[in-house]
């Protein structure tokens, strides 16, 4: 077990105001030694807190006055201070399996931990969860938890998890549901093993044994190149309209029992099946938007939101986890937030040194995008067939041809086309071809975490210059508009 130890500190914060470093280990706060960010939490939340720190080998005691609740301002370098409670399950679709070699080693870290689930919105299957961990859900109120479900047949689910705790742990759901913690589940569709009749299973075990479920998230199954499990595959044309055609018919049965559609389907479902995204109040307030469910759909508003000058008429709850308000947690996770304020940062290839640096320090050498003839979006490839109907309204907000610039996942390879999984080298590979003048490249900060792509590689290694910008669709609005051509009035903004 380590201390956790402080990686910024806030200015003006309570932290800063008691003298707080990067570096400094935090042994105690009054006097207990906490095993996660959540306990963190909740002992700096008193008004007076006795800080043990370590720094440089030497320890003091310092004594924190606050208003009570008031956020300590001590973003420290783990959310985990103990082990993570890694997965003893072996999923056959499990994508860590199939992650290439070369990447950050964090990123080959299998958790089952509840902690996870609570702070990120990770999905944990409950195989590892006890009567400890339930009175601690319950004592401090540790919800949203996400569960992966995948189905409800206990032998089925002992198959997808190759363990035999698949056949009871979804106990548990039920223990947490019975006791009102909100739960949202996900199913992850593998053609030939849950679909079909199974996956019909599944939704009727749902209503009859969990219907108290928030939201269940139904994701097709990733394939990469690199996977060796031979049952494994991507959905076959039909297959996906076929799993879209049970989705729809159970959120008919859903609403009829239970007033709400329960079940929803994934964006890339849609583009997999050439149908429409549906409506915005058809996703019931977006309960799984960070899972890839709506996103598609909010973006569209968004766009025509900013387009029009006025708010979105589309609200997305911040659902991803504790993370969103937590004093200190560190923003780690594919669903935890990238950067604030990222509209109109440029970042020049590593040679030509920064135009703008990401911490927002302007270089000499500024590679100036308002001079470009048009402008190019980074995406993947489902991206890019998200952006289409949408490029014409951009081109007139921006006032020059606006394209987009989807870029092939080599670096995983097979069914990968989602923007949130390109790597920087596949990105550069793109841009190798692209023109060396004339073109603005705007890139979506949901490639990066921590300022790096998922190879490692940041955006300034990037051989043309680009800008990283926030994913929504107001935020690539924004972009847009503040580089209009010299002479033309901008856009309404909201």
């Amino acid at each position: 077990m380590s201390s956790p130890r402080v990686v910024s500190v806030e200015p003006g914060s309570a932290a800063e105001r008691a003298g707080l470093r990067p570096g400094d280990e935090l042994l105690t706060l009054n006097g207990e030694a906490p095993r996660d960010v959540i306990r963190y939490r909740v002992l700096a939340d008193s008004a007076e807190v006795d800080l043990e720190v370590r720094r440089g080998g030497l320890e003091r005691v310092v004594r924190v006055s606050k208003r009570d609740g008031e956020p300590l301002g001590a973003e420290v370098h783990s959310a985990l201070f103990d082990r993570v409670r890694t997965c003893d399950n072996h999923c056959p679709f499990c994508f860590i399996y199939q992650l290439p070699k070369g990447m950050r080693k964090s990123l080959y870290v299998k958790d089952d931990d509840y902690r996870l689930s609570f702070l990120y919105g990770n999905f944990t299957t409950l195989t590892r969860f006890t009567e400890a961990d339930m009175e601690r859900v319950l004592d401090e109120g540790l919800g949203p938890l996400y569960v992966s479900i995948h189905a409800t047949d206990p032998e089925l689910r002992t198959r997808l998890l190759r363990n035999r705790r698949g056949a009871t742990s979804l106990r548990w759901l039920r223990l947490l549901l019975d006791h009102g913690v909100e739960v949202h589940g996900q199913v992850v569709v593998c053609p030939g093993v849950n679909d079909g009749p199974a996956l019909d299973d599944t939704f009727l075990g749902v209503l009859d044994r969990f219907p108290e479920l928030a939201s269940v998230g139904v994701v097709p199954l990733g394939v990469s190149a690199h996977n060796t499990e031979p049952d494994m595959r991507s959905h076959a044309p039909g297959e996906a309209a076929a799993v879209m055609d049970v989705i729809e018919r159970w959120q008919k049965t859903f609403l009829d029992v239970l007033g709400r559609r329960m079940v929803f389907a994934a964006d890339e479902y849609y583009l997999m099946a050439s149908r429409p995204f549906p409506e915005a109040d058809e996703y019931e307030g977006f309960p799984q938007h960070e899972n890839g469910i709506g996103m598609a759909r909010t973006f569209f508003a968004e766009v025509d939101a900013a387009l029009a000058g006025r708010p979105s008429l589309v609200e997305v709850p911040h659902r991803g986890g504790f993370f969103q308000w937590v004093d200190g947690a560190p923003a780690d996770g594919y669903r935890s937030p990238r950067r604030e304020g990222a509209v109109g940062l440029s970042v020049a290839p590593a040679d030509e040194g920064p135009a703008f640096c990401l911490d927002g320090r302007v270089s000499k050498k500024n590679a100036g995008p308002s001079e470009a003839g048009e402008v190019a979006l980074l995406t993947g490839e489902y991206g890019a067939r998200v952006l289409k109907p949408v490029l014409p309204a951009l081109a007139e907000a921006a006032g020059r041809p606006v394209r987009a610039l989807p870029v092939p996942n080599r670096l995983f390879g097979g069914n990968i086309a989602v923007t949130g999984l390109l790597a920087g080298a596949d990105v550069a590979a793109v841009l190798e071809g692209e023109p060396t003048g004339g073109v603005r490249y705007l890139l979506p900060d949901v490639t990066l975490s921590r300022g790096v792509f998922l190879d490692g590689s940041a955006p300034g290694d990037l051989p043309r210059p680009v800008e990283v910008i926030g994913t929504g669709g107001d935020a690539l609005v924004e972009a847009l508009a503040e580089q209009r051509p010299a002479g033309d009035s901008a856009i309404p903004l909201h």
